[in-house]
């Protein structure tokens, strides 16, 4: 297409009645869903709302900052990094084994051609499991584990572990699949074992790939981990829910700016740990 301000460029963008149409679609399709959900934002703009809201921000000024409280705070945001990553370790610790058994290019029944039964049998099997755990949410874990295992952090460990473990397999199953097949193919083929052949063969140049989104799943564990204590999972989400209960919004916007530096703490880890592999 000719650059505007040249001679014989047109003046309108001829793309502009597909962008048009595509839109006019996406707003067809859109508005059942916002009439399902009863999605209504102007009433946010209502007066008796914008009061309400009003009022409420008001009350996170100024934040609180009683020593006490500031030592409980800190005891709940310890108690939320300890949850977020001991998760992430059981994650992990389910992560590994899964997606090296779904990973075909460790298969060694695969060297020749096409996967033996079973063995693609074993891996739709391990597929399935990571699908059946990364289905059920973090917080439908939290729910069941509180009645097994009571309140506190260790449902909460338990549930991240659970879904993320699902969630880390898949995701490290692709990028590993993701990678060339050929070194690892060759150790196989020499005799190595399947996981002489992960870390010598696919490990090397899938560890950029795996690290970040590991970081990214403990971040992302962290803020699983606030949402968490709402149902009894401790940590700092249920000195938050505390709060809530008694319109405390002073503790709130405290507990909020903490968490806001706990997210920001894990994202400078991870440009950190970036920086290290370049």
């Amino acid at each position: 297409m000719t650059p505007p301000g040249v001679p014989g460029a047109p003046l309108r963008d001829p793309a502009w009645p597909r962008r048009c149409a595509v839109l006019a679609v996406a707003a067809v399709l859109l508005w059942p869903l916002c009439v399902a959900t009863e999605f209504a934002p102007w009433r946010l703009l209502e007066p008796r709302s914008l009061a309400a809201s009003l009022r409420f921000l008001a009350s996170f000024l100024p934040p609180a900052l009683a020593p006490d409280f500031l030592a409980r705070v800190a005891l709940g945001a310890w108690r939320t990094i300890a949850i977020a990553t001991c998760g992430t370790v059981l994650a992990l610790a389910l992560a590994i084994p899964l997606a090296l058994g779904a990973t075909a290019a460790l298969s060694i029944s695969s060297i020749g051609g096409r996967m033996a039964v079973v063995p693609a049998a074993v891996r739709q099997c391990l597929r399935a499991a990571m699908v059946a755990l990364r289905t059920i949410p973090e917080l439908v874990w939290a729910l069941l584990l509180v009645r097994v295992v009571g309140l506190g952090p260790t449902a909460g460990v338990l549930a991240i572990g659970l879904t993320y473990g699902g969630m880390l397999g898949k995701v490290y199953a692709e990028i590993l699949e993701s990678v060339d097949p050929q070194p690892a193919r060759a150790l196989l083929m020499n005799g190595s074992g399947r996981l002489h052949a992960f870390l010598h063969g696919l490990l090397p140049e899938a560890t950029p790939e795996l690290t970040s989104y590991t970081v990214y799943r403990w971040e992302c564990a962290i803020r699983s981990s606030v949402v968490l204590g709402f149902v009894g999972a401790g940590g700092l989400g249920q000195e938050m829910d505390n709060s809530v209960r008694m319109l405390a919004g002073d503790e709130i916007a405290t507990m909020l700016l903490v968490f806001v530096a706990l997210v920001a703490g894990a994202d400078l880890l991870s440009a950190w740990l970036r920086r290290l592999q370049q």
